[in-house]
């Protein structure tokens, strides 16, 4: 299965607390941060909620 490697790019001052709890929940506290998940809908789900904070990148 395709695995994702997430890369936080902007900080969460300012942020909806939702979005926060989202970055959170993918594992990411802190700028330049990065996760490696496997490709399912409910991680794309959260990507897709914070698309200006993260970059994805697909990772064999």
């Amino acid at each position: 299965m395709a695995r994702l490697k997430v890369t936080q790019v902007r900080s969460t001052i300012g942020a909806l607390r939702k979005q926060r709890e989202t970055l959170r929940s993918l594992g990411l506290k802190r700028v330049h941060d990065v996760v490696v998940k496997e490709d399912r809908p409910e991680i794309r789900g959260m990507v897709n909620a914070v698309p200006h904070m993260v970059r994805v990148e697909e990772v064999d």
